[in-house]
Formats: structure tokens, C-alpha cells, sequence
């Protein structure tokens, strides 16, 4: 599974595999619109938005959201700003996109079986060891970082975060899943239980990827979902009966 700026980009960004924006390949070749001059095919229409697209997601990650111009994305990519107006009609709608296919990247093709396991403590490790695969990619790191530095200048960044991320889904699917392990327990609390289980996966290993203290190697954050897991069970567990 978006609010301040670091809540909402720290889980909307719940699946993994991404680009490496910190070593941009070099600026494809200019696309022909079309060879006679008239409205593009649909493949070679879908080949133009990828690439302004490829390239929006490299200059807003690696120069930043208020210093990128359209201008400058639409050079990159080697066609007209006419032809990008025509498939976007702005930075903020750049924006959106490069998030909403970023976060369509990382989510995996089966979600629904992360939520199906033996037991409530496995499938929540498995969940937690998806989270910390995609929020610590590249891509989403650089992301955090845009959003962090330039969310209070350009508050839509924060709004459109909140809107395309899938922080929400994450949220209801684990309280869901908490819920039906514990019907007892009160709908209210257990929100707020799975807002605080995806808090207390990624926070850590976030900021030491961030170089806010030694990286954690693969063999830590697998003990660091274990170990995550095992506490916060522990304390829900305790909460709801009492």
C-alpha cells in the first residue's frame, strides 16, 4: 500500500522494481510524428508519450520538480513542445503520470496473494518484505527525496501523491486483513494499526538508504521484517485484548 509529504510518499510507493534515473541513458534519436505529416499510429503515439514520459522522470529525479521546465523535458525527448502540450497539458499532469506509471512498475502482478498465507505473522512478513523491495529502489528513493525538498514550494506534488499512490489500498487491505484475523477487534484502532505497521517497516531502512546512517544489507532488512513483524503483533495483540 500517499498528509505530511514523507507519510505519503513513504507508502505509496508499495511495489517493487524500478528505473535508475542516477545514470540516464542517452537522448534517444527525434521521433517522426508520422511519415506523411498526419496523426500518428497508436503504437507510434504510445512510443511519443513513453518517451516524454522517460524523459520527465529523469530530469524530475535527477535536476528536480521546480527547476525542470517543459522546455527542457520536451528537448530530452526529442519532440515539440506542441507535440507534448498535445498529450499533456502541464508539469502537474507530467507529474501524475511519471508517478502513476512508477507506482504501476513496482506494484507487483498478483497482489491479492501478498494478502493469503498460513498464518497472520507469515503473511505479514511477506508483506513487509515487499514494502521495504520497492521502497527502497532508486526510483523511489529519488522520488521521496523530490517530494520532501519541493512538496512546501509546489504543494500539487503532495496532492497529486496523495491521489495516484496506493497508500490508501495498502492501509484498508492490511486493516482488512488485521480485522479478519481479530473480528473482535474495533475498526477504528485497526486503521490505525496498519497505518502504524507500514510506519514502523519502512522508516529505518528508508532513512539509512537515504545515507541517514549505514545502509542495511539484505540479510538485515529480511531480520528487520522478522523482527517487525514479531513486535508489532506483540503489541496489537495486546492492545486489542485490553
Amino acid at each position: 500500500l500517499l498528509r505530511a509529504a514523507a507519510g505519503l510518499l513513504r507508502l505509496s510507493l508499495l511495489w517493487g522494481a524500478a528505473l535508475n534515473p542516477a545514470d540516464p541513458a542517452p537522448a534517444p534519436p527525434e521521433i517522426a510524428i508520422s511519415p506523411r505529416g498526419g496523426r500518428p499510429s497508436l503504437a507510434r503515439a504510445a512510443l511519443i508519450a513513453d518517451r516524454i514520459l522517460d524523459a520527465a522522470s529523469a530530469l524530475f529525479l535527477t535536476e528536480g520538480y521546480g527547476v525542470t521546465s517543459i522546455e527542457a523535458i520536451a528537448r530530452r525527448a526529442r519532440v515539440s513542445k506542441r507535440t507534448l502540450y498535445q498529450r499533456f497539458a502541464g508539469k502537474p499532469a507530467l507529474f501524475t503520470a511519471v508517478l502513476q506509471r512508477l507506482v504501476a512498475r513496482l506494484r507487483p502482478p498478483d497482489v491479492d496473494r501478498l494478502f493469503i498465507g498460513p498464518s497472520l505473522r507469515t503473511t505479514l512478513v511477506q508483506l513487509a518484505e515487499v514494502l521495504l523491495d520497492a521502497a527502497l529502489t532508486a526510483d523511489a528513493l529519488a522520488l521521496y527525496r523530490l517530494i520532501l525538498t519541493e512538496a512546501s514550494r509546489f504543494p500539487e506534488l503532495a496532492a497529486i501523491s496523495d491521489r495516484v499512490g496506493a497508500r490508501d489500498e495498502a492501509v484498508t487491505r492490511i486493516a482488512a486483513l488485521l480485522q479478519h484475523a481479530m473480528p473482535a477487534a474495533d475498526g477504528a484502532r485497526t486503521r490505525f494499526a496498519a497505518e502504524q505497521f507500514l510506519h514502523m517497516v519502512i522508516a529505518l531502512p528508508q532513512r539509512r538508504a537515504l545515507g541517514l546512517g549505514p545502509r542495511m544489507s539484505a540479510a538485515e532488512l529480511r531480520a528487520w521484517a522478522h523482527g517487525t513483524v514479531a513486535l508489532f503483533l506483540d503489541g496489537y495483540g495486546a492492545g486489542t485484548a485490553g
